[in-house]
């Protein structure tokens, strides 16, 4: 199979070892990082060890980082704060909004945790109701999602994609809507960033929240929060010594917060995990999303096909705007425990989530290595 071309410049084996070794399929757990996220946090360390923060411009170069995480979502850079996790920029959310009894927050019942028990514990301390719309073999019922909403719909709280179908909601469709209506919406986009096109203002969205430890190939404990700009001053913040507009007036105690998205930053940052998520966004910027999104829609194809000849029940949807970079399927008779460690002892990666087989592969495996997952496979 022929997979769309990436820079003749660019060497796989090189910015991806594992490739050498692994046939890697779960970047919807966590990724590999990418060898110049890697080389970062080495220069890092080498720059701490030696000469502490005298020749490191590690603040300056976390502006970079933020420029290219807004550039990546069609946001503008006072829009972005740093965050721990997925979790941390949802409960930014969650925490930071005057909620009133009554209100309500409409979801799914398929969300990962960090999608949940957030709305979970506003509902137990305010009396606002959670609703979860369940799925149906694999998909999000989009009518039914809207026809839940009702003139006490406060937020509408979703994935771009489900972690465990690999379902694509369609964003755009409900951002829009909740927009006309005045709703808040709340998009976990950790499953999308890094490898479908995500735009916040094309989809009308609020508030959103993803780590860079899958799809945007860098380390753990960092991600990206997006407010929009009107909503910035509506969300209280936790406090601390960064919050502020003259932070580094360390004696001059102004409790004066800052305008942009920098108040959601309460303290210090984790700078070796800024400076890695930035190289790492280089590299998506270099091959571009949409060529990463054709990739991996192709190998996802090929993967899918392989599949349905050897006798495997397709979970996720192939449809052209609800397919994603993840595959969920079934074998009908074989243990989906043995099937994960068996591929493993052969060098293949995949998972298992809530009781299916996942595999999630990015834009530079190839359709080499699926065809070695395939083989792998027992048959039906």
């Amino acid at each position: 199979m022929q997979l769309p071309p990436l820079p003749t410049s660019f060497d796989i084996a090189r910015e991806f070892p594992i490739s050498r070794r692994w046939a890697f399929f779960n970047h919807a757990g966590v990724s590999p990082i990418a060898a110049r996220a890697a080389a970062a946090i080495r220069t890092y360390a080498q720059q701490a060890e030696e000469d502490a923060y005298l020749t490191g411009r590690w603040y300056k170069q976390a502006e970079r980082t933020r420029t290219l995480a807004a550039q990546l979502i069609n946001a503008d850079p006072k829009e972005i704060a740093f965050c721990k996790n997925t979790s941390e920029g949802l409960a930014f959310v969650a925490n930071g909004i005057e909620w009133h009894a009554g209100d309500e927050i409409l979801s799914t019942a398929v969300e990962y945790p960090s999608n949940v028990y957030p709305w979970m514990d506003v509902a137990q301390r305010f009396g606002v109701k959670h609703i979860m719309i369940p799925e149906h073999d694999g998909r999000i019922d989009i009518a039914e999602l809207l026809a839940a909403i009702t003139p006490r719909t406060r937020m509408v709280a979703l994935s771009h994609v489900e972690y465990a179908s690999g379902y694509r909601n369609d964003v755009a469709a409900i951002g829009a809507l909740c927009r006309t209506r005045g709703i808040l919406f709340c998009v976990d986009a950790i499953q999308s960033c890094g490898v479908l096109p995500v735009d916040v203002q094309a989809m009308n969205i609020d508030f959103l929240s993803a780590d860079g430890h899958k799809w945007l190939l860098g380390p753990e404990g960092l991600g990206i929060f997006y407010c929009r700009r009107e909503l910035i001053p509506t969300l209280r913040p936790e406090i601390g010594w960064m919050n502020v507009i003259n932070a580094q007036d360390y004696g001059h105690y102004d409790f004066t917060l800052r305008p942009d998205a920098k108040r959601f930053e309460c303290g210090s940052y984790n700078i070796p995990g800024v400076l890695a998520l930035g190289a790492a966004l280089e590299v998506l910027a270099e091959i571009g999303i949409p060529t990463i999104w054709n990739r991996v829609r192709a190998l996802t194809d090929q993967l899918v096909e392989g599949l349905l000849k050897k006798g495997y029940r397709i979970i996720s949807s192939r449809a052209e705007n609800e397919a994603s970079g993840i595959v969920s399927f079934a074998s009908p008779t074989h243990d989906h425990n043995t099937i994960v460690r068996d591929l493993e002892s052969q060098e293949i990666i995949i998972v298992m989530r809530e009781s299916r087989l996942r595999a999630s592969p990015h834009f530079y495996n190839t359709a080499e290595q699926i065809d070695q997952l395939l083989v792998a496979l027992p048959k039906h």
